[in-house]
């Protein structure tokens, strides 16, 4: 894909993509579903594709143990924690209420063992005692797992323990959730794969995996349930098609049966009426825009990541992008620096509007360059 050329000022620059031509497939409306929050993205390209209440505050339940399970596999990349290494069993975990493994406070546990606990049996004496290892206590690594929302952009979410267990003041949100479940997947995938086992034995007892979808979709490889009589039955479900992962965030429906049925509903909806595609492969410029005091003339823009879009099925031929900059632009600029916008619509519609970074370091040029740059700029 060639760079774009951009005007001064206030640049602005059309790319129409040059895609396989297919008849786009009217998309009809998302089904009903029953529940009272629901949510669906695409995991490449983070466009929400159907949506009820999303941003409401809702209790999470078991899914809040997405943010322990994150904290666990952060401590287990940074050394922290050790998959072999055996943690103490409080009184406090073992006497956890709800779901559990079945820790014996007699018998410390493997850090492994405690994974599988919280991620297939749902045990919340296993967060416990993860929560105390990693922070001390599960009121200081209820701090840490705000702060880690915080930093994902979790705003609608406050935490107040390992567990799920309801709290007036535990809240997150559909896209909350789904930005957690996405993050999970895509830091850690080699802890991931946790969430496909369908079941667990601990201490002579066999547990499984109360996420039904991994026992009727075969795309489906995770993530977690949760359930307790306030929240309602909860799922965030992901499936991978052709290389295509979709997540369902289905909060408050009426039944461990229904909540599986209607997240297959979302996920069936998004693999049938849309379709991904990259646009820009990772540091590959979208645009080489004018800079002025620097050492070089030019910087630049694009994704540090690779760059997808969602859109309707057979409609990617009428892909258009634009970009967007306002001039003049100044040295220094540091790699990952916004320089300006790519607006992407499809057959005159918007579809989103994405920050444009730098791709390089571009210093303050001596004396002289800054010299002759002021005339340019008096100039323009």
């Amino acid at each position: 894909m060639k760079p774009l050329r951009l005007i001064p000022c206030l640049a602005l620059s059309f790319l129409s993509l040059v895609l396989p031509a297919r008849a786009a497939l009217p998309v009809p409306p998302p089904p009903q579903i029953e529940a009272r929050a629901w949510l669906l993205i695409d995991a490449a390209s983070g466009l929400p594709l159907a949506e009820k209440n999303a941003d409401a505050k809702v209790e999470p339940a078991s899914l809040t143990k997405l943010m322990t399970a994150y904290l666990a596999f952060a401590a287990l990349k940074e050394g922290r924690l050790k998959p072999e290494q055996t943690l103490p069993v409080s009184e406090k975990a073992w006497k956890a209420e709800g779901s559990r493994m079945f820790l014996d406070p007699r018998k410390p546990a493997r850090v492994d063992d405690l994974l599988k606990g919280v991620i297939v049996q749902s045990g919340n004496d296993a967060c416990i005692v993860l929560a105390e290892a990693i922070a001390g206590s599960e009121e200081g690594f209820a701090s840490m797992m705000n702060q880690t929302a915080k930093r994902l952009g979790m705003t609608g979410t406050h935490f107040l323990n390992s567990t799920g267990l309801p709290h007036p003041q535990h809240m997150t949100t559909a896209r909350d959730l789904a930005r957690l479940a996405g993050a999970l997947i895509r830091d850690f995938p080699e802890h991931y794969k946790l969430y496909s086992m369908r079941e667990f034995a601990f201490n002579g007892i066999t547990q499984p995996n109360r996420n039904r979808l991994l026992f009727m979709d075969p795309s489906v490889d995770g993530v977690k349930t949760g359930h307790t009589q306030s929240a309602g039955h909860c799922l965030i479900a992901s499936a991978q098609r052709e290389q295509r992962r979709l997540l369902s965030v289905v909060l408050g429906a009426g039944s461990d049966s229904g909540r599986a049925m209607e997240s297959q509903k979302l996920l069936n909806y998004g693999f049938q009426f849309f379709e991904t595609v990259k646009l820009y492969p990772a540091n590959q410029a979208v645009a080489s825009l004018r800079i002025y005091k620097g050492k070089g003339s030019q910087v630049k823009a694009g994704f540090l990541g690779d760059f997808h879009v969602t859109v309707p099925r057979g409609s990617a031929k009428n892909i258009q992008a634009q970009t967007v900059t306002q001039q003049p632009l100044l040295a220094p600029v540091r790699r990952g620096q916004r320089l300006g916008t790519l607006r992407v619509s499809v057959d005159g519609q918007p579809v989103g509007e994405y920050p444009l970074l730098a791709l390089e370091d571009i210093a303050v040029s001596g004396i002289l360059g800054r010299g002759w740059d002021n005339i340019l700029l008096m100039l323009r």
